[in-house]
């Protein structure tokens, strides 16, 4: 089997579930249905969601034409102590992603991503990242954990630790950053840029639409039962849709009737300048590691 070519490593968010959508329309990738495997960064603590094996990480990519460039675009790679050294290990000539933006936005964006994911139970933003310190022991955690590092919001969002991770292991040429006002400045430029770093046709033109606008659950119960998926729900499903294509698709549509799109709530000003003093000394490292002024990100988003 060939060795995966290029990895979208993160950071949630920020534009990566998009970007993955365009690259995915081009002839010349291959992306596997599952956006995020996550077979790498075994440091990441899924709370109990068994691994794949290698063998199984590798057949998501039977299907691939032997002239396509193979991605995983797994946003928790970033996030993860360990993940830049093992795809180092993994590929050594990989390319690698990473998309961000101004990290008190990102991380807003994550909190309700897990509101409506399910694995998040306090509403309120401020509350939710001033629980850090008691979730670090064990305390006030939601019924549904999913990523357990993903309830650590400040960490999540520690752009300059990550990105000297993958500097470290990598170098800087194979790596590609994106920031996310540079994508609404001009997203087709920036997708252009993207191709000729992967070495792929850059007159490829995707439908540039909204992809992962904030959404919400109409019936919490029923995103629970989905995600859940009691013994006896499953082999009903299995003996009335024994297809596992039919299954995937029917929960897929549910899923869809279940959610709406609806704007975030703001986040108070008071809430947004403490965060921001708290993050400064973190923005101020990747400005020196980007050689970038990141002073955009210490106000409003765009």
């Amino acid at each position: 089997m060939r060795t995966v070519d290029f990895f979208i490593v993160g950071a949630p968010k920020c534009g990566t579930t998009a970007m993955y959508s365009y690259l995915k329309s081009h002839p010349d990738v291959f992306f596997p249905e599952k956006k995020e495997p996550h077979f790498f960064g075994r440091d990441l603590d899924f709370s109990g969601r068994p691994r794949m094996t290698f063998e199984e990480y590798l057949q998501l990519y039977s299907d691939a034409k032997p002239n396509q460039k193979l991605g995983d675009a797994s946003v928790f790679y970033l996030l993860s102590k360990t993940a830049a050294q093992e795809l180092k290990a993994y590929n050594p000539d990989a390319k690698i992603i990473i998309m961000l933006r101004n990290p008190v936005d990102a991380m807003h964006s994550f909190h309700s991503q897990r509101l409506y994911n399910g694995t998040e139970d306090i509403e309120d933003f401020a509350d939710a990242i001033a629980a850090e310190a008691d979730r670090r022991e064990g305390r006030r955690m939601p019924a549904r954990i999913g990523l357990r590092q993903g309830l650590f919001y400040h960490e999540v969002v520690s752009f300059a630790d990550q990105v000297e991770r993958y500097f470290e292991a990598f170098g800087r040429a194979p790596i590609h950053i994106i920031l996310h006002e540079d994508l609404c400045a001009d997203l087709p430029g920036c997708f252009r840029n993207l191709c000729a770093f992967l070495g792929i046709d850059t007159s490829h033109e995707p439908v540039f639409d909204a992809v992962n606008a904030n959404k919400v659950v109409r019936f919490p119960w029923l995103r629970d039962a989905l995600a859940e998926r009691p013994r006896a729900l499953s082999l009903a499903g299995r003996m009335l849709l024994p297809s596992a294509s039919l299954r995937r698709r029917l929960r897929d549509a549910i899923k869809s009737m279940n959610r709406v799109t609806q704007r975030r709530i703001p986040i108070p000003p008071e809430v947004r300048s403490r965060v921001l003093n708290e993050l400064g000394p973190s923005i101020e490292k990747l400005e020196q590691l980007l050689d970038r002024d990141l002073g955009s990100w210490r106000s409003a988003s765009c």
